[in-house]
């Protein structure tokens, strides 16, 4: 059984990020901000928009995300099982 990430997009990443509640705030050239809001909190996360992201970088959104996304509803999206 393999447990690797898939490679994704930055496009990808938004919209797998906007069903988990993440909206679009703003984008600034190849960038694009989004943000959550719960529970008293706000999160921001910023994706590039490439069209294959680096594993670290990767790696680095999904930290970020699992703070207030439990890390198994974000292992279902992004590992290849």
């Amino acid at each position: 059984m393999s447990h690797r990430l898939r490679r994704l997009s930055g496009w990808e990443i938004v919209q797998i990020l906007k069903k988990f509640g993440f909206s679009v705030v703003r984008q600034h050239g190849s960038h694009i901000k989004l943000r959550r809001i719960g529970e008293g909190s706000q999160q921001t996360i910023t994706i590039p928009l490439h069209k294959e992201l680096d594993t670290g970088t990767l790696r680095a959104i999904i930290r970020q995300a699992s703070r207030f996304i439990p890390f198994e509803e974000l292992r279902k999206v992004f590992w290849i099982d």
